[in-house]
């Protein structure tokens, strides 16, 4: 089997950090040994018996939500917990291993560099440099820039929060439609070394690591880093590479002053390298004996179902990769009235993503993209947060700045633009074949055929966004809080087009002998002829980029009122405003569209129950989102144009609510569970079908989002089992049926005929075996991902199926399994 491999100076790198790590945390083993005598250590177990309460594994555990540490089940939000116990047992290596497993919420990674995330039914699917999602991804409180950063590996991570609804006064940027905030552990002034080891099937080695060293009495160092590789699950028949692999490897260190004066300085810097194969993209119409051409726009009932037919791609170099730097400065100091805090990040990345459009491995049907992104972000937030009998109170100002690059790239070849052309009927039989073969008739040895032909659309887009907030927990009496807050926002954001003439270096040789020995002329075709653009065909920006520049402010406030119906059950109420700047269509000149916004009115109940060790919130919601970009597969328009992927706006109308419950019945057996429903439809939306060109009219229609979501989990724990405990984990998720509406097919979400179905049910389940001891320092688990092996079509792309007739799909990914060992120090 071949595999996709590091190239020698990334395996270099790896080697150097991991031996590195191994001999600091053998030192680290040494010098803890040796200075524990003279040094206050905790007792015994002390650490694992505060990991296993069953406060924190029943999540009602301390969070930021609010800009301020509370415990969860004092947050009158809907916040969904994910701890670091449980990313353990799912051997989540990112956020989109959660998936399936937060109710209401999507997260899509088939494209890690380009990855989608949508809280109750809300997000933004566009990868353009233009647009933004309106679900916001932090990390110890810093933004992360939806593809470069959003998706980096899980690294040390002490908790993840997802806060529902739009929270744009607490967190501000881009947060609309929600928050998925993720905390990782900061240094401490305890030794702690740890490493983990992980293989399984498909080649899956994953390794990772944590130090913690206090470098005297007021100085700590944490260092952690982790490498997830594997081979790959899906072969290409046509040249042997395994798609579907892994390749990515990261590192985070933090250095801690505990300052004069009570400062706290915390300075950390994070490193991500991602190089791997593309998400695969399969072909499923039937493909007619070589050289015939295929059935433009298939019918559906005679497609071959993508999971159990062979993969063939010829894409020409095939690879998505990304580096990412994040550094950050986080400084607190204590005053008389308050603790003023400041938030210095600077980020960094570069992503690159070329994949087959087409799938399949015929030259006359070659059409392949690539999205090429560098990226820089500064920001800076100052927040002064007190408290006293009558309030908790938090107030900030903030700004943000990033200067962004993108390229998005069509390959063809001339072979299939001589298909292109036939299809539509520009020229029967094609351009470049034809005219090669009367050349080479008359004695000419010429080719015109096999030759690349590129074209590239170039965004160059700088945002800025000023913003000062004030929120209040105002303490009415022992039982009731009245909550009020308010953000004032300015937004600067500036994008340029740019289409240069296609790139066609071989091409442009052969025309360039052809038109000086005069052949072109006696043939009366003039050499223009085979120098437009045809997917990119902007003339007005061929020579110069056309740009534009807007700028929008906004006020969004809200407002919560809790009551303590008694100690343990809160009840709430709340109503706030979310807002989104702006943006531009990467994908179409001189196109922009207003901010978005929304208004969310909510109610909930939260009650943990300390002495039967349960947990139960439930919410109801109601919210009218306006604008709100949708990233649709339209017509080219021009005749001959590829369809493409452009951005269209819509209004969106939801009810819904969400339960969610957590149970210790024994000190062996814990059980948790949580279910959303909503209903989502459309305001007024005219779309288009790509297909035919015919306006859709999807007005009071079903966005797609499905009815019901769920989640249910069981662990047991048998005690004394070789010294130690051996700990069982089943959990469930599941996602209902796609609501199809008048655009779906042609969209690719669904498919109700054929061999396979599109938008079904999908159920997910997983199941992990571990065993720990707290007097040895060794633990195994045995973990198994997709017990059930169930297997789904993930989305149909039909952006060649028109005019070449290669509609192509995506699978899930079949049951994965792993051993791993974890050792302490």
């Amino acid at each position: 089997m071949t595999t996709h491999r590091t190239n020698n100076l990334t395996r270099q790198v790896r080697l150097a950090l991991f031996a590195g790590a191994t001999a600091l945390l053998a030192n680290v083993a040494v010098f803890a040994a040796e200075t524990e005598a003279d040094q206050a250590s905790p007792a015994p177990g002390a650490e694992q018996a505060k990991s296993n309460s069953a406060d924190v594994q029943l999540g009602n555990i301390t969070v930021t939500a609010q800009s301020r540490s509370q415990q969860v089940q004092e947050v009158p939000i809907p916040v969904q917990v994910v701890t670091s116990a449980q990313i353990e047992k799912l051997a989540a290596t990112d956020l989109s291993m959660l998936n399936g497993y937060l109710p209401g919420v999507t997260i899509d990674a088939s494209q890690p560099t380009q990855p989608n995330f949508s809280t109750r039914g809300i997000g933004a699917s566009d990868f353009g440099i233009g647009t933004d999602s309106p679900v916001s991804i932090y990390e110890n409180g810093v933004y992360q820039f939806k593809s470069g950063a959003a998706l980096t590996l899980f690294n040390d991570v002490d908790h993840v929060e997802v806060l529902m609804g739009p929270q744009g006064t607490l967190f501000g940027r881009n947060s609309a439609a929600g928050v998925i905030s993720v905390t990782t552990n900061a240094p401490s002034d305890g030794y702690e070394a740890n490493v983990s080891a992980r293989m399984g099937n498909y080649g899956t080695r994953y390794l990772d690591g944590v130090l913690n060293v206090p470098l005297g009495q007021n100085v700590a160092f944490r260092m952690s880093f982790v490498d997830n590789y594997s081979d790959g699950w899906l072969r290409n028949a046509y040249d042997g590479k395994t798609y579907r692999n892994n390749d990515d490897w990261g590192t985070r260190m933090q250095w801690r002053w505990n300052a004069p004066g009570d400062t706290l300085v915390n300075v950390s810097w994070e490193h991500e390298r991602l190089d791997q194969l593309p998400r695969p993209t399969i072909g499923i119409a039937p493909l007619p004996a070589f050289p015939a051409l295929p059935t433009v726009s298939p019918d559906a009932s005679t497609y071959l179902d993508p999971r159990i037919i062979p993969y063939r791609s010829d894409t020409i170099d095939p690879k998505e990769s990304r580096t990412y730097d994040s550094f950050a400065l986080r400084i607190e100091h204590p005053l008389p009235f308050g603790t003023l805090s400041s938030l210095t990040s600077f980020q960094r990345f570069h992503t690159y993503n070329r994949e087959s459009y087409d799938g399949t491995d015929r030259l006359y049907l070659y059409v392949d993209t690539a999205n090429i992104e560098r990226n820089k972000s500064w920001s800076q937030e100052f927040k002064l947060s007190g408290k006293t009998d009558l309030a908790d109170w938090v107030g900030g100002v903030s700004y943000y700045y990033d200067n962004a690059h993108q390229t998005s790239q069509v390959n063809l070849f001339t072979d299939s633009i001589d298909t292109l052309l036939n299809n539509i009927g520009a020229a029967p039989g094609g351009l470049y074949g034809p005219l090669t073969q009367g050349l080479q008739a008359a004695g000419f040895s010429y080719s015109l055929l096999g030759d690349p032909w590129q074209e590239n659309m170039i965004n160059h887009g700088i945002s800025k966004a000023y913003a000062a907030y004030v929120d209040a927990i105002w303490h009415l009496n022992d039982r009731l809080n009245l909550s009020t807050g308010v953000r004032f926002t300015h937004d600067q954001r500036s994008l340029d087009w740019y289409n240069p003439p296609r790139i066609a270096a071989q091409l442009d040789g052969t025309l360039a002998s052809l038109q000086s020995l005069g052949l072109l002329d006696a043939l009366g075709v003039p050499i223009q002829t085979f120098q437009q653009n045809i997917y990119y065909p902007t003339p007005g920006i061929l020579s110069q980029p056309l740009g534009l520049s807007r700028s929008w402010n906004d006020t969004s406030p809200r407002l919560v009122l809790d009551y303590k119906l008694t100690s343990d059950v809160m009840l709430y109420a709340s109503a706030a405003k979310g807002y989104q700047a702006g943006g531009f269509n990467s994908q179409e000149p001189g196109t922009a569209f207003g901010p978005q916004t929304v208004h969310n009115y909510e109610a909930g109940v939260k009650s943990y129950f300390a002495d039967y060790r349960l947990l139960i919130n439930a919410s109801i919601y109601h919210y009218k989102y306006s604008n709100l970009p949708q990233l649709q597969l339209v017509s080219g328009g021009s005749v001959g144009q590829l369809p493409r992927y452009e951005i269209s706006t819509a209004n969106e109308n939801a009810d819904g609510f969400e339960v969610e419950s957590r149970w210790q019945a024994t000190d062996a057996l814990r059980f948790n569970a949580s279910v959303a429903w909503i209903d989502q439809t459309y305001g007024h939306y005219l779309t288009q079908d790509p297909l035919t060109g015919n306006t859709i009219d999807l007005t009071g229609k079903g966005t797609g989002q499905p009815y019901w979501s769920a989640a249910a989990g069981v662990d047991y724990v048998l005690h004394q089992v070789l010294g130690g405990d051996l700990d069982f984990t089943f959990q469930q998720g599941y996602n209902g049926k796609t609501r199809c509406n008048a655009s779906s097919s042609s969209q690719g979400s669904c498919l109700q005929r054929g061999p396979f179905k599109l938008g079904t049910p999908t159920l997910r389940t997983d199941l992990r075996v571990g065993w720990s001891s707290r007097d040895v320092p060794w633990s195994f688990a045995f973990i198994v991902n997709n017990l059930l092996d169930k297997r789904y079509v993930t989305g149909i792309n039909n952006a060649t199926a028109s005019l070449f007739g290669t509609p192509n799909a995506g699978i899930s990914a079949p049951r994965m399994w792993s051993v791993q060992a974890a050792y302490r120090f």
